[in-house]
């Protein structure tokens, strides 16, 4: 398809105004002036809208129009898509935005559970503590010819951690109901806690056979040594009814 040019419809122009004006020259008897050959050239060189048939201007111009189109269409993509780009990197800058802060609250949460876990711990290892510390040893205790049951529990809960009383208690009924001399004839276990034999009682003092105090401590220990507590020791004694 042949090129239009605007410069073509100005030289074209020019060249007929010279061309008229030479022919005019001539018939009222002035010499021609030469035309400039560049000029010429260029006027030769270029395709006027004028020299394109009907059809064909028809043509180019639909073209230029969709060249247009194309152009208008091709920018307003490239708006489109800058758009979009800047809008999902604000969206994905609230995501990280959003899930840092969620992450942040989880971590504080996290961070004051434990610090209340730490707390509470802290504060019932005080309330042992303070407990233990409450408690008498088989020592304190006055020697006496004879105890009688209401006796032996009153030393049992100066000697054990309230928590843990219920538990020793339920053990010694089972055992010898509160009967610090108990024996059982065919096996030979003695005292509160039915020891086996009872001579084993003597690393807690030498008068485990009439001392209910030094068999509670006793008692107290092996439970705790074996069980970790009183009542990890009723809980194997319900099991098994021995322990």
């Amino acid at each position: 398809m042949s090129r239009i040019s605007v410069r073509g419809f100005a030289v074209a122009s020019a060249t007929a105004v010279t061309t008229v004006g030479a022919v005019v020259g001539v018939a009222s008897g002035n010499a021609a002036q030469p035309v400039d050959d560049n000029f010429e050239a260029t006027a030769a060189d270029t395709t006027l809208l004028a020299d394109i048939p009907a059809g064909e201007q028809a043509q180019v111009q639909v073209s230029t129009l969709a060249e247009q189109a194309d152009v208008q269409a091709a920018a307003a993509d490239s708006v489109a898509r800058k758009s979009a780009e800047e809008a999902a990197r604000i969206q994905a800058a609230k995501s990280a935005e959003a899930k840092k802060a969620a992450a942040d609250k989880a971590e504080e949460a996290k961070k004051k559970a434990e610090k209340a876990e730490k707390a509470e711990k802290e504060r019932k290892e005080a309330a042992e503590r303070a407990s233990r510390s409450a408690l008498r040893d088989a020592t304190s205790f006055a020697a006496q010819g004879s105890y009688s049951v209401s006796d032996v529990q009153a030393m049992a809960r100066q000697m054990i951690p309230g928590d843990q009383f219920q538990c020793f208690s339920n053990i010694v009924n089972h055992e010898s109901t509160w009967n610090y001399r108990a024996t059982n004839a065919s096996s030979g276990a003695y005292g509160l806690v039915q020891a086996l034999p009872g001579s084993k009682m003597a690393s807690a003092g030498a008068d485990w056979q009439t001392n209910p105090a030094t068999q509670i401590k006793w008692g107290l220990s092996y439970m705790n040594g074996r069980y970790g507590s009183p009542c990890g020791a009723w809980s194997f004694w319900q099991a098994n009814h021995w322990y």
